[in-house]
């Protein structure tokens, strides 16, 4: 990420160059020391779960698993959204190891 000079706003990359959204300065190809991109994915999110070696550690609640029925379950929030909203919870279940979240 880079700043403007100028007037310290962000740049943002346009083919080889960047341009500041504010105030219209560019920062031309000679000066960009990284390749850049445009693209923005917005639609994604990463979601990373946890690996199955990894589950040891993890409190353990009673939750009815949707693929074997099983009662106990692993548990853990990750923020997903932004900060001003709630975390979401995952479950994994201690029988299959089937995973799900809880929404609100």
């Amino acid at each position: 990420m880079e700043f403007c000079p100028k007037c310290k706003s962000m740049m943002i990359p346009r083919e080889k160059e960047l341009e500041c959204r504010k105030c219209g300065y560019i920062k031309k190809k000679e000066d960009v020391s990284r390749e850049l991109s445009s693209t923005i994915k917005r639609e994604e999110r990463e979601v990373t779960i946890l690996e199955e070696d990894t589950d040891q550690g993890l409190p353990t609640t009673s939750a009815r698993c949707p693929d074997c029925g099983h009662n106990v379950a692993y548990w853990w929030l990750r923020q997903l959204r932004s900060a001003d909203e709630s975390e979401t919870r995952f479950f994994r279940c201690t029988k299959c190891n089937s995973t799900w979240r809880e929404y609100d």
